[in-house]
């Protein structure tokens, strides 16, 4: 497996944009997606003084960046955990607020790069995609069992797939003759059920399908709506956070969160806004940054990340 194809997404500004925040002894920083552990170990090299909680679904990727992380010793703390079990996580470590947190909601390059798991439509894997393969249903499960306005549901918000239901139907007919259980067959599958125009456009016809489908097994989509409203009410005041998303749902779930932190909550018309309806969040971006032409040659997975940040300027209203 090569480093190269590891290389962290926007690392350098993921770090900047975060340093203001990290640079007192004893800060925390939560890095919500370890990974193979880029970020964190950068985030550990950079800040000297900080302490970092790492998070992660997948045992896997938990032990591989254990060692990775091995010489930082017991300022790095890892634990096996979904990241919208930040609460608790932080509640267990006896840790009441942090300085700085990091999501970086793309798929691991492991978990691409792993040919058993699925997640990759360029080669022929069991249907899986799950991150923790300890629980949970698998992507041929749900192609298998689910009901056709459900599948056809679940292509359209997760994959905004607009052929959606000629892919659904191929899938149906399909499935009653004999059960889904590895990617190629599905792959071939929407390559046949699509028209030639929509096969012209936008890379591999079957990505958008892959991605609804491991989206829906992992409940990616509803762990964020409860992580990143966790992750901010985590952050002490003056403390930061940056996202980095990889499509339009994700990013407009971190925009809306952070909108809303960085608005007023007070009734309009009062001549003095009262502190307790003042704004929680700075905002650190001016919508989503993008990766640089630069960096999306050397990574290619780096093409389609969209980051967001805020600060933490004030408590909650009581």
């Amino acid at each position: 497996m090569s480093q190269s194809r590891h290389v962290p997404v926007m690392l350098q500004r993921c770090l900047d944009m975060l340093a203001p925040a990290l640079t007192e002894p004893g800060a925390v920083v939560v890095d919500c997606t370890l990974g193979l552990g880029g970020h964190s170990e950068a985030l550990l090299t950079r800040f000297p003084e900080a302490r970092l909680v790492a998070l992660d679904r997948d045992k896997e990727a938990l032990r591989l960046s254990g060692e990775r992380l091995a010489p930082f010793g017991d300022r790095a703390t890892l634990v096996h955990a979904v990241y919208d079990e930040l609460p608790e996580v932080l509640d267990r470590l006896g840790i009441p607020r942090v300085q700085g947190v990091l999501f970086d909601l793309g798929v691991s390059s492991m978990q691409l790069d792993e040919a058993g798991r699925g997640f990759a439509y360029a080669q022929d894997a069991p249907l899986d995609m799950r991150m923790d393969q300890t629980t949970g249903i698998s992507a041929a499960e749900v192609l298998n069992t689910y009901p056709p306005g459900e599948l056809v549901r679940i292509l359209r918000a997760y994959g905004e797939e607009k052929q959606a239901k000629r892919i659904v139907s191929a899938v149906v007919r399909e499935r009653e003759k004999e059960p889904f259980s590895n990617s190629a067959r599905l792959v071939e599958l929407i390559r046949d059920s699509l028209p030639q125009a929509a096969k012209r456009t936008g890379g591999n016809p079957a990505k958008r399908t892959f991605q609804a489908l491991r989206i829906e097994v992992n409940g990616e989509l509803s762990v964020l709506e409860r992580a990143i409203p966790a992750a901010v009410k985590a952050l002490a005041v003056g403390g930061r956070i940056a996202v980095l998303s990889y499509h339009s749902l994700e990013d407009r779930l971190v925009k809306q969160v952070f909108a809303a932190g960085a608005a007023t909550t007070a009734p309009p018309g009062l001549p003095v806004v009262p502190e307790r309806y003042q704004p929680r969040l700075k905002l650190l971006t001016r919508g989503a940054e993008l990766p640089t032409e630069e960096e999306v040659a050397e990574n290619r997975r780096a093409a389609p990340a969209r980051l967001r940040g805020a600060q933490r300027i004030r408590e909650d209203a009581e």
